[in-house]
């Protein structure tokens, strides 16, 4: 099946870019990025590892920390967080991406899911992921501004999780965030 594609060396540039200054979010991340850090090794020039160009956060620890001594394989937090797996019937890049995407969304606490409330409402009635459009004649949204107070809290809430965590609070340090 692989026999055409183009090996790693050929992708790594491109790969690199993509991933740089990014977080990856992978299950049983050591298994991944060893298989990374190896291929990396084998590029001319300079040795670097994943690490180097981005971090990664693995959610298997996250799992067994929330669920101690039960099954943390993705099968089984799909079960757990009533993500549906259905399609999996063998592992795929892809597919696994996208339920890990759902699984680290239940896991903690965040957005329900990745389609907007009108496309997962769609999906539901109609069993498919339609691509949401405005409607042509909606009013145009209104742009609410914050008071200065409010700008101020955030700067100290910012702040707050600067110190924390060590001065590395991108919202500080990146603007584009």
């Amino acid at each position: 099946m692989l026999a055409d594609k183009p090996v790693f060396a050929d992708l790594a540039a491109d790969f690199l870019a993509f991933v740089d200054g990014s977080e990856l979010i992978i299950h049983n991340a050591p298994f991944d990025v060893g298989f990374l850090d190896y291929e990396l090794s084998l590029l001319d020039g300079p040795v670097t590892r994943i690490a180097d160009h981005c971090t990664v956060l693995d959610t298997l620890p996250m799992a067994r920390y929330e669920h101690p001594g039960q099954r943390n394989t993705l099968d089984a937090l799909c079960k757990r967080y009533d993500v549906d797996n259905s399609k999996r019937d063998l592992h795929g890049a892809l597919l696994d991406a996208e339920l890990l995407a759902d699984v680290y969304l239940a896991m903690t606490g965040g957005q329900a899911s990745l389609l907007l409330d009108e496309q997962a409402n769609d999906k539901s009635r109609s069993q498919q992921a339609d691509t949401a459009s405005l409607a042509p004649d909606r009013a145009p949204l209104m742009v609410v501004r914050a008071d200065p107070e409010a700008v101020a809290a955030h700067d100290e809430f910012l702040k707050s999780i600067d110190q924390a965590s060590g001065s590395d609070c991108l919202w500080l340090t990146r603007p584009d965030f």
